[in-house]
């Protein structure tokens, strides 16, 4: 019986494992940096696939989960982060020409969507929608049993959702994207665009390091300005939230990523602002809003549920 290859893409990280058919424990499992100064990234990535092969073992397709944007269709890579030569990179392509087995590649939010869905806090529900607040926000959308992508594979893009039309400069260079004002970076920023202001207390200031964690932690001990960056990252959290119900009227909302492991501090604001912008109750009385159950394995669980699916 042929294995199967996951491969979860990162900019900092590439992780790849060998899987039999319809397991999801590892046969071999294996994480290295993306970059090396003396070998480019598609070199490592061959080595890696290669290295979580088995000996006396048959490969039968592989999986990708990598950041977008991305056309799954394809299989090419439009624009990944940290990785700037692989612009337009056809990397199912390039892999099918050298295993020469299917390859088939996901956005890896939607992708993590998916494997939550098939493996995680989403079994049993065929209507799931998945939120990851992390340094970005990303999203993916499983509606009837089907992962949405959309035309090109480009759907469900739900941190760039424009939630405030002159809001703040998001990642990507546009205006009130949900991104800009509930990841992490927003957080920071708006942590570092409140100390500009001299009069602005906070024991944040003589911090030489200010993350979403270390907010976090300032806001447990009672800071105020902490406080305010995850009422404020709540607050807009809850009416991305309102829209994406309207929308897909989901019976499991999962959150992942290290943001949504601050609790309270983002989540409370968070009830609050929803009940306050949903459009009915009704949307609410039957939704389970619980955390993600796969962890660092996400996006790996969702290129292996991406090739179960597919093959």
């Amino acid at each position: 019986m042929s294995i199967f290859i996951a491969v979860d893409l990162g900019g900092t990280h590439i992780r790849a494992a060998s899987f039999r058919p319809n397991e999801i424990t590892p046969l071999k499992h294996q994480k290295i940096k993306t970059r090396s100064k003396n070998e480019a990234v598609f070199g490592r990535l061959l080595g890696l696939i290669e290295e979580v092969i088995p000996a006396n073992e048959t490969l039968g397709a592989i999986g990708i989960a990598a950041p977008g944007p991305l056309n799954p269709r394809t299989g090419v890579i439009l624009d990944t982060p940290n990785i700037d030569e692989w612009e337009n990179f056809p990397i199912v392509d390039k892999l099918n020409d050298y295993f020469n087995i299917p390859v088939y590649l996901g956005n890896d939010a939607n992708l993590a969507a998916l494997g939550e869905w098939k493996y995680g806090a989403g079994r049993g529900h065929e209507h799931l929608l998945y939120l990851t607040i992390s340094t970005g926000v990303g999203g993916g959308v499983i509606s009837d049993g089907h992962l949405l992508e959309g035309v090109d594979g480009l759907g469900a893009e739900l941190g760039h959702v424009t939630i405030l039309a002159d809001g703040p400069i998001c990642g990507c260079g546009h205006r009130g994207h949900l991104e800009a004002f509930s990841s992490g970076t927003a957080i920071a920023k708006y942590v570092e665009d409140q100390l500009k202001d001299p009069s602005t207390a906070s024991s944040l200031r003589s911090s030489s390091t200010r993350t979403a964690k270390t907010i976090a932690a300032a806001a447990q001990s009672g800071d105020k300005l902490a406080i305010s960056a995850f009422d404020r990252a709540g607050k807009y959290l809850g009416i991305g939230v309102a829209s994406f119900l309207h929308i897909f009227n989901p019976s499991v909302l999962i959150f992942g990523g290290g943001v949504s492991m601050s609790g309270d501090l983002l989540f409370k604001p968070f009830h609050t602002s929803l009940k306050e912008h949903i459009f009915g109750h009704t949307y609410l009385d039957n939704l389970k809003i619980t955390t993600a159950e796969l962890g660092d394995d996400a996006g790996l669980l969702g290129a292996l549920a991406l090739v179960e699916m597919k093959t």
